[in-house]
Protein backbone atom coordinates (compact mmCIF):
# COMPACT_ATOMS: atom_id res chain seq x y z
CA UNK A 1 0.00 0.00 0.00
CA UNK A 2 1.37 3.41 -0.98
CA UNK A 3 0.19 6.83 0.17
CA UNK A 4 1.01 9.70 -2.16
CA UNK A 5 1.36 12.89 -0.13
CA UNK A 6 2.70 16.42 -0.03
CA UNK A 7 3.98 17.68 3.34
CA UNK A 8 1.27 19.47 5.32
CA UNK A 9 -1.36 19.13 2.58
CA UNK A 10 -4.70 17.40 3.13
CA UNK A 11 -2.86 14.10 2.62
CA UNK A 12 -1.69 14.50 6.23
CA UNK A 13 -5.16 13.31 7.25
CA UNK A 14 -4.90 9.76 5.80
CA UNK A 15 -1.24 9.69 6.82
CA UNK A 16 -2.32 10.11 10.44
CA UNK A 17 -5.15 7.59 9.99
CA UNK A 18 -2.77 4.93 8.65
CA UNK A 19 -0.48 5.37 11.64
CA UNK A 20 -3.39 5.40 14.09
CA UNK A 21 -4.65 2.14 12.58
CA UNK A 22 -1.20 0.58 12.58
CA UNK A 23 -1.34 -0.28 8.88
CA UNK A 24 2.02 -0.69 7.10
CA UNK A 25 2.42 1.61 4.10
CA UNK A 26 4.97 3.34 1.93
CA UNK A 27 4.84 7.13 1.83
CA UNK A 28 5.60 8.64 -1.58
CA UNK A 29 6.12 12.40 -1.71
CA UNK A 30 4.66 14.36 -4.61
CA UNK A 31 5.68 17.85 -5.70
CA UNK A 32 2.34 19.50 -6.44
CA UNK A 33 3.82 22.10 -8.75
CA UNK A 34 5.59 19.71 -11.12
CA UNK A 35 3.21 16.78 -10.46
CA UNK A 36 6.21 14.52 -10.04
CA UNK A 37 7.14 12.18 -7.24
CA UNK A 38 10.37 12.58 -5.33
CA UNK A 39 11.81 9.86 -7.59
CA UNK A 40 10.90 11.93 -10.66
CA UNK A 41 7.94 9.87 -11.87
CA UNK A 42 4.97 11.60 -13.48
CA UNK A 43 2.28 11.40 -10.79
CA UNK A 44 -0.48 12.16 -13.30
CA UNK A 45 0.12 8.82 -15.03
CA UNK A 46 -1.09 7.15 -11.84
CA UNK A 47 -3.62 9.79 -10.79
CA UNK A 48 -4.88 11.98 -13.65
CA UNK A 49 -6.35 14.40 -11.08
CA UNK A 50 -2.78 15.29 -10.09
CA UNK A 51 -3.80 15.90 -6.50
CA UNK A 52 -3.07 14.29 -3.17
CA UNK A 53 -3.96 12.26 -1.27
CA UNK A 54 -4.02 9.13 -3.37
CA UNK A 55 -3.83 5.64 -1.90
CA UNK A 56 -2.54 2.84 -4.09
CA UNK A 57 -4.13 -0.22 -2.55
CA UNK A 58 -2.66 -2.70 -5.02
CA UNK A 59 -1.45 -2.71 -8.62
CA UNK A 60 -4.08 -0.93 -10.66
CA UNK A 61 -6.28 -0.08 -7.68
CA UNK A 62 -6.12 3.58 -6.66
CA UNK A 63 -8.40 5.43 -4.27
CA UNK A 64 -8.52 9.24 -4.24
CA UNK A 65 -10.31 11.95 -2.22
CA UNK A 66 -9.46 12.23 1.46
CA UNK A 67 -12.89 11.52 3.00
CA UNK A 68 -13.16 8.28 1.01
CA UNK A 69 -9.59 7.22 1.78
CA UNK A 70 -9.81 7.73 5.54
CA UNK A 71 -13.03 5.73 5.76
CA UNK A 72 -11.42 2.91 3.78
CA UNK A 73 -8.49 2.95 6.21
CA UNK A 74 -10.81 2.91 9.22
CA UNK A 75 -12.79 -0.02 7.81
CA UNK A 76 -9.60 -2.04 7.28
CA UNK A 77 -9.03 -1.97 11.04
CA UNK A 78 -12.40 -1.76 12.84
CA UNK A 79 -10.68 -2.40 16.17
CA UNK A 80 -8.97 0.98 15.86
CA UNK A 81 -12.41 2.62 16.27
CA UNK A 82 -11.44 5.32 13.82
CA UNK A 83 -14.97 5.16 12.38
CA UNK A 84 -18.28 3.83 13.69
CA UNK A 85 -19.70 0.74 11.94
CA UNK A 86 -21.17 1.22 8.47
CA UNK A 87 -24.92 1.69 8.33
CA UNK A 88 -25.22 3.20 11.80
CA UNK A 89 -26.31 6.74 12.64
CA UNK A 90 -22.90 7.50 14.22
CA UNK A 91 -21.29 6.57 10.87
CA UNK A 92 -23.54 9.03 9.08
CA UNK A 93 -22.60 11.67 11.67
CA UNK A 94 -18.95 10.96 10.88
CA UNK A 95 -19.66 11.43 7.18
CA UNK A 96 -21.51 14.63 8.03
CA UNK A 97 -18.36 15.96 9.70
CA UNK A 98 -16.08 14.81 6.87
CA UNK A 99 -18.27 16.60 4.34
CA UNK A 100 -18.44 19.75 6.43
CA UNK A 101 -14.68 19.88 6.83
CA UNK A 102 -14.18 19.23 3.13
CA UNK A 103 -16.67 21.75 1.75
CA UNK A 104 -16.96 24.42 4.43
CA UNK A 105 -13.44 24.54 5.91
CA UNK A 106 -10.99 23.03 3.44
CA UNK A 107 -12.35 24.97 0.47
CA UNK A 108 -12.53 28.20 2.47
CA UNK A 109 -8.76 28.03 2.89
CA UNK A 110 -8.10 27.55 -0.83
CA UNK A 111 -8.51 31.23 -1.83
CA UNK A 112 -6.14 32.26 0.96
CA UNK A 113 -3.44 29.99 -0.47
CA UNK A 114 -4.03 30.73 -4.14
CA UNK A 115 -2.97 34.20 -5.14
CA UNK A 116 -4.52 36.02 -2.20
CA UNK A 117 -1.50 38.30 -1.87
CA UNK A 118 -2.47 39.92 -5.18
CA UNK A 119 -6.13 40.24 -4.26
CA UNK A 120 -7.61 43.36 -2.66
CA UNK A 121 -7.54 43.37 1.12
CA UNK A 122 -11.33 43.85 1.15
CA UNK A 123 -11.78 40.56 -0.71
CA UNK A 124 -9.39 38.70 1.56
CA UNK A 125 -11.27 40.01 4.57
CA UNK A 126 -14.55 38.67 3.20
CA UNK A 127 -12.95 35.24 2.74
CA UNK A 128 -11.51 35.29 6.26
CA UNK A 129 -14.83 36.31 7.80
CA UNK A 130 -16.54 33.42 6.04
CA UNK A 131 -13.93 31.05 7.39
CA UNK A 132 -14.17 32.56 10.88
CA UNK A 133 -17.92 31.93 11.03
CA UNK A 134 -17.34 28.27 10.21
CA UNK A 135 -14.59 27.97 12.79
CA UNK A 136 -16.97 29.54 15.31
CA UNK A 137 -19.41 26.71 14.61
CA UNK A 138 -16.79 23.98 15.03
CA UNK A 139 -15.54 25.59 18.22
CA UNK A 140 -19.07 25.58 19.63
CA UNK A 141 -19.48 21.91 18.78
CA UNK A 142 -16.23 21.01 20.53
CA UNK A 143 -16.98 23.01 23.67
CA UNK A 144 -18.00 19.94 25.67
CA UNK A 145 -16.35 17.19 23.62
CA UNK A 146 -12.85 15.80 23.57
CA UNK A 147 -13.09 15.02 19.87
CA UNK A 148 -15.63 15.68 17.10
CA UNK A 149 -17.54 12.46 17.77
CA UNK A 150 -17.26 12.64 21.56
CA UNK A 151 -14.56 10.80 23.47
CA UNK A 152 -13.39 8.66 20.54
CA UNK A 153 -10.70 9.91 18.16
CA UNK A 154 -11.87 9.29 14.58
CA UNK A 155 -10.79 9.99 11.02
CA UNK A 156 -12.84 13.20 11.17
CA UNK A 157 -10.32 14.45 13.74
CA UNK A 158 -7.45 13.52 11.43
CA UNK A 159 -8.98 15.80 8.81
CA UNK A 160 -9.96 18.68 11.12
CA UNK A 161 -6.51 18.73 12.70
CA UNK A 162 -4.90 18.88 9.26
CA UNK A 163 -7.06 21.82 8.19
CA UNK A 164 -6.56 23.71 11.46
CA UNK A 165 -2.80 23.59 10.89
CA UNK A 166 -3.33 25.74 7.79
CA UNK A 167 -4.15 28.71 9.98
CA UNK A 168 -0.39 29.14 10.44
CA UNK A 169 0.71 29.81 6.84
CA UNK A 170 -2.27 32.10 6.19
CA UNK A 171 -1.55 34.01 9.42
CA UNK A 172 -4.79 33.32 11.29
CA UNK A 173 -4.31 33.17 15.04
CA UNK A 174 -5.99 30.01 16.31
CA UNK A 175 -5.85 31.55 19.78
CA UNK A 176 -8.99 33.46 18.77
CA UNK A 177 -10.78 30.14 19.48
CA UNK A 178 -9.41 28.76 22.76
CA UNK A 179 -11.45 25.59 22.33
CA UNK A 180 -9.92 24.90 18.90
CA UNK A 181 -6.47 25.82 20.14
CA UNK A 182 -6.79 23.33 22.98
CA UNK A 183 -8.21 20.69 20.66
CA UNK A 184 -5.30 21.06 18.22
CA UNK A 185 -2.81 20.77 21.07
CA UNK A 186 -4.59 17.65 22.35
CA UNK A 187 -4.47 15.98 18.93
CA UNK A 188 -0.85 16.98 18.45
CA UNK A 189 0.13 15.01 21.55
CA UNK A 190 -1.09 11.72 20.07
CA UNK A 191 1.90 9.47 19.22
CA UNK A 192 0.62 8.64 15.72
CA UNK A 193 0.18 12.34 14.96
CA UNK A 194 3.69 13.10 16.19
CA UNK A 195 5.04 10.31 13.99
CA UNK A 196 3.18 11.59 10.91
CA UNK A 197 4.36 15.14 11.45
CA UNK A 198 7.96 14.01 11.90
CA UNK A 199 7.81 11.84 8.78
CA UNK A 200 6.63 14.82 6.72
CA UNK A 201 9.26 17.12 8.19
CA UNK A 202 6.68 19.26 9.95
CA UNK A 203 6.94 20.89 13.36
CA UNK A 204 4.25 20.08 15.90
Amino acid sequence: MRLFFSPGACSLSPHIALREAGIPFEAVQVHLGSKRTQAGDDFRRLNPKGSVPALEISDGVLLTEGPAIVQYIADLKPASQLAPPCGTMPRYRLQEWLNYISTELHKQFSPLFNGSARAPESWRQVVREGLFSRLDYVSDQLAERTYLMGEAFTVADCYLFTVLRWTRPVKIDLGRWPTLHGYAARVTRRPAVQAALAAEGLTS
